[in-house]
């Protein structure tokens, strides 16, 4: 079984910055792909920032030049460094990870459990 817990979310004035973690724990064969998402009351998830097992990273318009997402492999874990924070980051952020729980089997996609981030006005 494998888990994604998430951290970080918290309170923070508009323009402030938090970093949120998220690590997977269980069988973790390999890890592939990995992201935060977000979703706002009534409204569907959307990506905020992928990034793959090679590094390469993919970020939602809105963020792009203030958040950054970065994963150290040995620690299975995930990041987003959120910068110049607006009222309207505020929602619950969701890490995500395809993962491969042994060498043969196939890989599946795992949720953490939310994580929120206020931005204050």
């Amino acid at each position: 079984q494998v888990q994604l817990v998430e951290f970080g979310g918290d309170l923070v004035q508009a323009g402030g910055s938090l970093r949120l973690s998220c690590a997977a724990s269980g069988r973790v064969f390999s890890m592939n792909a990995m992201g935060w998402y977000r979703q706002a009351p009534g409204k569907q998830r959307e990506m905020v920032a992928t990034i793959t097992s090679g590094g390469w990273r993919n970020y939602a318009d809105s963020v792009k030049g203030r958040f950054t997402i970065s994963r150290d492999n040995a620690k299975n874990t995930v990041y987003l460094q959120m910068n110049s924070l607006k009222p309207e980051d505020t929602v619950v952020y969701y890490c995500n990870a395809n993962i491969r729980t042994n060498a043969l089997g196939p890989s599946y996609t795992y949720w953490g459990q939310g994580t929120q981030v206020t931005v204050s006005s």
